[in-house]
């Protein structure tokens, strides 16, 4: 591979994904997200030659450590990509990195060196965006835990090795939000309906069912009690990124529409002379700067150690705006193209159809927008707009 190991992390990034993402997603699309073994085996391996592979996480476990306006940088070069090929760079959930030694040995290690994938089981068929729903149970025996759940949309787990599963433990009246990580092969666990969506990705969401599912006491994840703690971190990771990704996404999609703009003749002229096209173009090319501008703002607070419940914030923000920015761009981008537009070879229509998930997963743009007015009343307008 061509990487200069001596790149920033998003240079490396732009060249893997040029080389290795984006030549691809015809093949994928055209077979319901699917690659042949070789092509993932390439992916994974280019990834880790080229020092991608577990970014955020500590070198000690074989990450990157990076800096989280290094990680921006990354995640935007993935979003400049369709079908969700980024998914085969290996990584690993950030609260994997609460575990236990040994958890850490037995999960975060392998998922960063490529040989293991996990999937996060969180959404209920009652609970979504506002987990304080969930109504998967953990109650004390003899033996360890018994879990009792019925998860939703659990991103890869069709295909993974093991789930971290958010369940409450029974303490009394009490319920204690407590993370699980449950081997996929354990007694209890299946899959009871396998959906299909909009999107067209290297893995399933399934709805998995633990009846009765007995895991051991090292399988209680960061503590009992600790998951709203962890999940908040979560959250605010998986919404930069997905702020990260959708700027990635306009950039490809100016790209890609401004060059056939500038080249496509109707009417005697480009039809990029047309205020028609030039315009709604160049309200995307707005967009995608200000979404920059405000993501990287995120990362450097977060960089700078500032308030948690701040950068919180302003990572709901983030993610509002370029999701639906985003959004906007990428229908922008199908009529400049107009009939091509609409094909699923085009680049413009797969990005339509996968940037609306964004808009809803990891917490919907109305929560998010209940996220930044609660900042407002509490935080003052200074502080959450400056």
């Amino acid at each position: 591979m061509s990487i200069p190991p001596n790149g920033s992390p998003a240079e490396r990034a732009r060249e893997f994904v040029d080389e290795w993402l984006i030549p691809y997603e015809e093949q994928a699309e055209r077979n319901g997200g699917r690659l042949p073994d070789e092509i993932r085996t390439g992916i994974i391996t280019a990834a880790v030659k080229a020092g991608l592979n577990g970014g955020r996480h500590a070198r000690e476990h074989g990450g990157q450590q990076w800096s989280a306006l290094d990680w921006f940088g990354v995640q935007e070069q993935y979003g400049r990509s369709t079908n969700a090929l980024h998914w085969w760079v290996p990584d690993g959930y950030n609260v994997l990195e609460a575990g236990s030694p040994d958890q850490i040995e037995r999960y975060l290690v392998p998922s960063i060196a490529g040989d293991m994938i996990i999937s996060y089981a969180v959404t209920e068929e009652l609970a979504g965006s506002d987990p304080s729903g969930i109504a998967a149970t953990a109650t004390k025996t003899a033996d360890g835990w018994l879990l009792n759940a019925e998860k939703w949309f659990v991103t890869s787990g069709d295909v993974a090795a093991a789930h971290i599963v958010v369940a409450n433990v029974v303490d009394g009246e009490h319920r204690l939000p407590t993370l699980f990580i449950v081997d996929s092969d354990t007694p209890g666990i299946e899959v009871v309906d396998e959906p299909l969506f909009t999107h067209t990705y290297p893995h399933g969401h399934p709805t998995l069912r633990f009846t009765d599912v007995l895991v051991a006491d090292d399988a209680v994840l960061g503590g009992v009690g600790a998951a709203d703690d962890l999940q908040r971190a979560w959250f605010v990771e998986e919404r930069l990124a997905i702020a990260a990704r959708c700027v990635g996404a306009m950039w490809r999609l100016l790209e890609e529409a401004t060059a056939w703009a500038t080249h496509r003749v109707q009417g005697g002229q480009r039809i990029f002379d047309y205020q028609g096209v030039a315009f709604p173009l160049a309200d995307s090319a707005a967009d995608a700067a200000a979404g920059r501008l405000l993501g990287l703002e995120v990362a450097r607070l977060a960089d700078a150690g500032a308030d948690p419940k701040l950068v919180h914030a302003k990572a709901s923000m983030a993610k509002l705006f370029t999701s639906e920015a985003a959004y906007r761009c990428a229908d922008r981008a199908v009529q400049v193209f107009g009939g091509r537009g609409y094909l699923r070879t085009n680049v413009a229509e797969r990005f339509l159809r996968e940037l609306r998930v964004d808009r809803i997963w990891e917490g919907t743009s109305e929560i998010q927008r209940l996220i930044i007015a609660r900042a407002l009343e509490r935080r003052g307008v200074a502080a959450t707009i400056q």
